[in-house]
């Protein structure tokens, strides 16, 4: 399964950014490898649309599931029609890498 966290760098040390459509860089966590890839997120600096061209980037991806701290109306739309997953994590001071941890010990 593809999950993706947003993050605020592209690597796993990078502070987990709450924003979905605002944030810097998706990482693409593949459960079954254990391995991590970044994209950065191109549409972070759009004058409107953004969690929606976010969210279009996500099933392109074929991503399953996606961790943020928020989601947009649209965007949600967008997850739902697709059957994309949508954990909404709320805490502060996480890492990416803290995020992993914790899908490999579920």
């Amino acid at each position: 399964m593809k999950t993706v966290i947003t993050a605020a760098s592209g690597a796993t040390e990078a502070d987990f950014d709450k924003r979905f459509g605002r944030c810097a860089w998706f990482c693409v966590y593949d459960e079954e490898t254990g391995k991590s890839e970044f994209v950065e997120n191109s549409g972070k600096n759009a004058n409107n649309g953004a969690g929606t061209k976010a969210a279009e980037k996500m099933v392109a991806m074929s991503v399953e599931k996606v961790i943020s701290g928020d989601f947009g109306p649209k965007a949600k739309e967008v997850l739902e029609k697709f059957n994309v997953q949508m954990v909404i994590l709320q805490e502060d001071g996480l890492s990416v890498q803290n995020i992993i941890d914790k899908i490999k010990n579920q």
